[in-house]
């Protein structure tokens, strides 16, 4: 027997638009494109780490103060921080069923990213700048 049902669409009427919203695809294409720009970046950084190791302060604003690196390290904290606000966005929508939960976690993630992306940018410009 088969059960009556309030919604008197077919099968395949039932299923239009319930498919993919295709943001899933820019979503995964931007993780993918921040992934490729830190790996140059990274490189970059670890590299200049290492060839400033022990400096003191006044090397560090030096070098930090410089056009280049201090464009660089930008760079840097902007495609981590991108990169990790998207990493993050999809383990919430992965493992988070229940909808008013996940939505919250979604919203606070991105405050999360942008503060503390904001809050290191401050500290490299008061290290570059502030002396």
């Amino acid at each position: 027997m088969v059960k009556p049902s309030a919604d008197l669409r077919s099968e395949l009427g039932r299923v239009r638009g319930l498919g993919s919203a295709k943001e899933g695809v820019q979503h995964w294409w931007l993780q993918r494109l921040t992934a490729l720009a830190l790996i140059p970046l990274l490189v970059w950084l670890v590299a200049g780490l290492v060839a400033h190791a022990g400096i003191d302060r006044a090397g560090a604003t030096q070098w930090l103060g410089s056009p280049v690196t201090f464009g660089l390290m930008l760079l840097v904290l902007g495609a981590g921080f991108w990169h990790a606000l998207l990493g993050l966005q999809v383990v919430v929508e992965d493992y988070v069923h229940h909808e008013a939960v996940k939505l919250i976690l979604v919203i606070g993630l991105r405050f999360l990213c942008i503060g503390l992306a904001l809050a290191t940018a401050i500290a490299l410009f008061d290290t570059a700048f502030g002396g």
